[in-house]
């Protein structure tokens, strides 16, 4: 009797989506050619002065040569828990802290611990593209709960009340949104709060966007908004976007301690502790100021009003204002069908495939993230590049009269 070489667990996972148009991109630059990647979801800043510093430090000294605890540095989970209640109101116990390698895991640990085989996960959709991954993973049920651009892609209440079963256990909560950059207002974060609540289900919340927003909208947590929550939330969060330091893997999930204590067991197993040397970078970041992400800011903002006016001069796009994080998500339904350069893509990933061929910029099709007919690109690069590569696009595609 023969068997599979990969389990079917493992092989019905889909790969990245962001992270394959990133590589494919840098592969296609280091082989010469003039690729301009909106693929990844990266500031292109480099990581603040004193964190670095804080990691040389760390480096040096020979106590962080060694295993730490697997569910992080104490001093750590310390700075965490204050910087939470500095940042959205929510108080949390160092107990009640896991650091994680990066926010990836944080997700994953979540929904691993959270969930049952069967149970439902209400995911307001486009997503992120690895929640559906992770939920899967831990025998979960993805529920997509789509919000489209006449609605500013911010999912309602009855939608959600429309898609709860007797199976659903948590409600996934993102503002502001990767991939969409769209922000619930105060009101709209308690009143689902609320809802949630009144169903007994969990809220699992990724706040690792909650420092960036613009036009002077308000990050809002619902862990604080909805006190009726209880113990039954998990806010996810990390260093990454804030200070600029996706590649020195810090995240971290907060909730109740039996939940933290299961997912602290489950690391173990799986990574142990993260890096010691990226753990006190992290307490250095977390402790410190905002004064980095301010400045990157004022760059992204710029950015946004750039790359939102040039889309939405293509004929066929329709580009909302994102609120929040470094995304937009043009609406390019209608486009589709239409000849361009002798192929009339069907399909959102088949005129990002077109994009790339014929002039060589990398984004990323609606696919990842939920239905076709969508495109997300960031604007967490260079003002010269983000100026070039959507003017290629522009040229590609033909703006409006």
């Amino acid at each position: 009797m023969t068997s599979a070489r990969v389990s079917q667990r493992i092989g019905s996972i889909a790969e990245s989506a962001t992270l394959a148009v990133d590589a494919k991109a840098k592969a296609l630059k280091a082989a010469g050619r003039p690729v301009i990647g909106f693929g990844a979801g990266e500031p292109d800043f480099p990581t603040p002065q004193y964190i670095v510093d804080a990691a040389i430090e760390a480096a040096r000294q020979p106590r962080f040569h060694r295993y730490s605890p697997a569910g992080g540095l104490p001093e750590l989970k310390a700075a965490i828990a204050a910087k939470t209640k500095r940042d959205s109101g929510y108080e949390a116990e160092p107990s009640q802290v896991l650091v994680t390698n990066g926010g990836k895991q944080a997700v994953y640990n979540t929904f691993a611990t959270l969930l049952d085989p069967g149970d439902e996960v209400l995911l307001p959709t486009p997503y992120w593209t690895t929640y559906p991954e992770a939920i899967r993973l831990a025998g979960g049920v993805p529920v997509e709960v789509f919000a489209g651009p006449e609605q500013g892609y911010l999912v309602t209440v009855d939608q959600l009340e429309a898609a709860l079963t007797e199976r659903t256990k948590i409600l996934l909560f993102v503002s502001p949104s990767n991939p969409t950059g769209a922000v619930y207002s105060p009101e709209q974060v308690k009143e689902i709060g609320q809802w949630a609540a009144s169903k007994g289900l969990w809220v699992v919340t990724d706040e690792i966007y909650e420092h960036l927003t613009y036009d002077g909208v308000p990050f809002t947590s619902i862990a604080t908004a909805a006190p009726e929550l209880g113990d039954k939330v998990v806010v996810l969060n990390g260093v990454a976007k804030t200070y600029a330091m996706t590649g020195w893997r810090v995240g971290w999930m907060i909730g109740p301690a039996d939940v933290i204590k299961a997912a602290t067991n489950l690391q173990s197993h799986a990574t142990s502790n993260v890096a010691n040397v990226s753990q006190m970078a992290a307490l250095a970041a977390v402790s410190g100021p905002l004064d980095a992400v301010e400045e990157m800011k004022v760059a992204f903002d710029r950015r946004r009003k750039t790359m939102v006016g040039m889309l939405s001069a293509i004929e066929g796009v329709n580009c909302p204002t994102p609120k929040g994080a470094f995304y937009v998500y043009p609406d390019v339904r209608g486009i589709l069908g239409r000849e361009i350069a002798g192929i009339r893509p069907a399909t959102s990933a088949e005129l990002a495939a077109l994009i790339l061929d014929k002039v060589e910029v990398a984004i990323v099709p609606g696919e990842a993230f939920g239905p076709s007919g969508f495109v997300r690109l960031s604007y967490a690069l260079g003002d010269d590049d983000l100026a070039e590569g959507v003017g290629r696009i522009q040229e590609l595609l033909g703006t409006a009269k």
